[in-house]
């Protein structure tokens, strides 16, 4: 094989951390090579019409608060390369049956004032985090090592090790504060009762007032188009259509880079694994799946509380208990007839996501892994609970099971969209019990996808860690953190 042929690095997978570990290489001069699978990049973010000409849906993720949040994407030029953000004047709507409504706002006092007696309990929980945010990022985004913050990483850990329900009930005693809790928690797919499943509501709601809830303007495929405008820039090259069976078929390489799942690192390496790094990945636990619907509106959703139409970020799902009872059902391989939905309203605040004077809106609930249940009806119900005549407003829809996300992007096993299960074991295990997490036993070979820390959601930090580890191992070189 001639040198032309020859690559410092290849990365199979054009998600976020694929395309971050890419940009890391490249920014060294090195030649990379970066391989999708999919006639299109983009993995968990791309956008398409999936209802009706003009109406552009985002296929997986909607909203981004862990983009912005993102130690690295904040080093990168992404405004010069056509990423542009829209941020709503409220983060996150949380409404109850009983009429009553919560809302998040990026300014803290102001949430604060909300919520009465529970007012001083969320300023003493949230106001050192917030304050120390920017220290705080790179330790919450990453592999288990000694904290460069360690003061004000403890007032963030001694409450995540809680569960969420346990920590909202501690904390908060209106039923409105402990679902805004819950519904930020709800996140994590986990069951609410989970040890630390409060870590996910309280990153979440971090992220709604330091830096707020966001999305691209134009689609979350924006985000991916500036990833690749940059590294394209650096010199990288992409190459589309490629269905990777075998790291065989890859060309030669100092470091390898895959953005795949433990299931598809053992199809594609085959025999090559030792047999103790193989029973380990055969052991990991992939999560529940999601089911989706997007539609295409003529109007805006009629919330019965008009301020909901100042976020493009609502939970619905009603109190504690009944968010509780939601995902707890799905942890046990059954589905809630009243589901924990999230929304998302982005043509509110984009008028390039639908034509003059309609309307896009995307949502899902958790569904067992593999489902194929379809939950439209429940979600709709769901919507109408809050905003009596919404299916009037329907011009279209789009569903996507479990088992339709899985063929969508094989990553997501059994629909699962944050590539694994994110409870405190696999906290520590992700994907195997391994001081040095990306590395695998074979050398020169990394994984750098959402199944390894710090897990799922558009920030690429799983891919900026994995090249960091490859540089030094591969080929010596340590980069500086980024702090």
């Amino acid at each position: 094989m001639s040198s032309v042929n020859r690559y410092d690095a290849v990365v199979v997978g054009s998600g976020p951390n694929g395309l971050s570990a890419a940009i890391i290489f490249a920014q060294q001069g090195m030649r990379v090579l970066l391989i999708e699978g999919r006639d299109r990049i983009g993995g968990g973010s791309r956008s398409m019409e999936l209802t009706l000409p003009g109406f552009t849906h985002d296929v997986c993720s909607a909203i981004h608060p862990l983009a912005v949040f993102s130690p690295f994407f904040r080093t990168l030029p992404l405004t010069e390369h056509g990423l542009a953000w829209r941020f709503p004047p409220v983060s996150v709507a949380h409404p109850l049956a009983d009429g009553r409504s919560v809302f998040v706002y990026p300014e803290l006092e102001k949430t604060i004032g909300m919520l009465g007696q529970d007012g001083g309990a969320y300023r003493r929980l949230f106001k050192p985090l917030v304050a120390h945010w920017d220290r705080l990022t790179h330790d919450l985004l990453g592999p288990i090592r000694i904290p460069a913050h360690p003061f004000q990483l403890a007032k963030f850990g001694v409450p995540a090790l809680f569960s969420a329900a346990g920590l909202a009930r501690a904390m908060f005693k209106d039923q409105l504060s402990q679902a805004l809790f819950a519904g930020m928690a709800g996140h994590a797919m986990l069951p609410l009762d989970s040890f630390a499943s409060a870590s996910f509501g309280l990153v979440l709601t971090l992220s709604a007032h330091a830096v707020g809830w966001p999305l691209a303007v134009g689609g979350s495929q924006r985000i991916i188009d500036a990833l690749a405008s940059y590294y394209i820039s650096l010199g990288g090259k992409i190459e589309t259509g490629w269905q990777v069976d075998s790291l065989k078929e890859l060309p030669p390489a100092d470091a390898v880079l895959l953005d795949v799942s433990p299931r598809q690192l053992l199809h594609m390496a085959g025999d090559a694994l030792p047999n103790f790094y193989r029973s380990q990945l055969q052991r990991y636990r992939y999560g529940p799946g999601v089911f989706k619907v997007d539609w295409a509106l003529d109007g805006p959703v009629p919330w019965r509380d008009k301020r909901f139409l100042e976020t493009a970020t609502v939970h619905l799902g009603g109190t504690l208990a009944e968010i509780a009872r939601s995902e707890k059902a799905v942890s046990q391989g059954e589905v809630s007839d009243r589901p924990y939905v999230l929304l998302a309203q982005p043509s509110l605040f984009d008028e390039r996501r639908a034509p003059a004077g309609k309307h896009t809106l995307w949502a899902y609930c958790h569904v067992p892994s593999g489902s194929d249940i379809n939950m439209r009806d429940a979600i709709e119900s769901q919507i109408e609970r809050f905003a009596p005549g919404f299916r009037d407003r329907i011009l279209a829809f789009h569903t996507i099971n479990a088992q339709e996300f899985e063929r969508y992007n094989p990553n997501y096993i059994g629909g699962d969209i944050n590539a694994g299960v994110q409870d405190i074991g696999q906290f520590f295990m992700r994907p195997v019990l391994r001081w040095d997490p990306y590395s695998t036993p074979l050398k020169g070979v990394y994984l750098c996808s959402a199944s390894t820390p710090p897990g799922g959601g558009v920030h690429g930090m799983c891919g900026y860690h994995a090249a960091r580890s490859a540089l030094r191992k591969s080929f010596g070189i340590r980069l500086e953190k980024i702090t």
